[in-house]
């Protein structure tokens, strides 16, 4: 009887292993695909990715040459005559403004990261974006003609955001240290920034992150790569 017992219970204890099994091989199936191990899945999830992130810079290489062509005919047709001359130079104010141009000029750089966790346990820079907007604040109301933050342009459609555990800009993900750059008066932009009780005296002493604030004679500031769109924006027209 008892031996009757123990093959029964080892019959149950195979069927509910032989049941696991079938429950874990049908979820790798569906995770990995049929056929495909883990190992290959991965390959040719990174095949893909370098597919696309050659297709990215193909087309970013595209638009960099097309935008230098239309740039060459429009400074070309400006020289035919002085209304063309004035609408090239207007285009070319309102590209700048809008962030379409690579820029540099004088200015300042200031880079924010994280002390070592040995020497600090306080909070991450990531949870404290409100101060990376406070420093854009603060060079945009020192007359900053340009900002950038880790080579992310800096416009009116910027969004910085907290994505698990990094930052998003522009859509782009990014991480500590942040380096923003702002093209002005150097001297102006860093008295704005160093005020006593300011914004880097905050990040310095609430924060508790390192910070290095400098003036440049030369900094370079890339353009947006991204493009809005206006579907419910018109122009209002003037009456008369």
């Amino acid at each position: 009887m008892s031996d009757r017992r123990d093959f029964l219970g080892m019959v149950l204890v195979s069927i509910i292993l032989g049941i696991i099994l079938s429950i874990q091989f049908k979820t790798v199936n569906k995770t990995v695909g049929d056929g495909i191990l883990p190992t290959q899945r991965a390959q040719q999830l990174a095949s893909d990715l370098k597919k696309a992130q050659s297709t990215r810079d193909a087309q970013s290489n595209r638009i960099d040459e097309l935008e230098k062509q239309i740039e060459y005919y429009e400074k070309t047709e400006s020289e035919k005559n002085i209304y063309a001359e004035r609408l090239h130079s207007d285009t070319m104010k309102y590209r700048i403004l809008a962030g379409y141009v690579d820029l540099e000029g004088p200015g300042i750089t200031l880079e924010i990261s994280e002390p070592s966790s040995e020497m600090f346990d306080g909070y991450e820079l990531i949870e404290q974006l409100d101060l990376i907007l406070q420093v854009v604040s603060v060079l945009n109301a020192a007359d900053a003609e340009a900002i950038s933050i880790n080579e992310q342009r800096y416009t009116s459609f910027t969004e910085i955001e907290r994505a698990a555990d990094h930052i998003e800009i522009n859509g782009v993900s990014t991480n500590t240290p942040i380096l923003i750059k702002a093209i002005g008066d150097p001297k102006t932009l860093e008295a704005a920034l160093s005020i006593k009780n300011g914004v880097v005296d905050v990040i310095r002493l609430l924060g508790g992150f390192n910070v290095q604030l400098k003036q440049e004679n030369i900094i370079k500031i890339p353009k947006s790569r991204r493009l809005q769109d206006f579907k419910f924006a018109e122009p209002l027209e003037e009456s008369n």
